[in-house]
């Protein structure tokens, strides 16, 4: 059913299934030099305002927190590489990357909020 401005409320699994591609390609994204990355972080920021209120928020936000989050450190850790302490910075945000990636995915496989 149509609310007032017209617009068709989403169905939960219509949300479960956005955020299982996008935890999917945020994945993919370790192998592809982060191009699905950036595919997920856009689809997960046009998805957040239709899931608001709704336990799939905190997926599309955990989305969005894991690509920023990773692409800043990465881009504070390259340059340590030189000075070797990068190569650990990189290694815990691979192990943290991973964690959160696969955290969400398996919660919203099971349909729970990533929270």
């Amino acid at each position: 059913m149509a609310d007032v401005s017209g617009a068709v409320p989403r169905s939960d699994e219509s949300f479960r299934g956005t955020a299982i591609l996008a935890y999917a390609l945020l994945l993919a994204g370790l192998f592809s030099f982060h191009l699905a990355g950036v595919v997920a972080v856009v689809l997960a920021y046009v998805q957040r305002g239709d899931a608001r209120g709704t336990p799939w928020e905190t997926h599309f936000d955990n989305i969005i927190t894991v690509f920023w989050v990773s692409l800043v450190v990465t881009l504070v850790a390259i340059p340590l590489c030189f000075v070797v302490v990068g190569f650990f910075v990189l290694g815990i945000l691979l192990i943290w990357f991973l964690y959160r990636t696969i955290k969400g995915l398996v919660r919203a496989l099971d349909g729970r909020p990533y929270f």
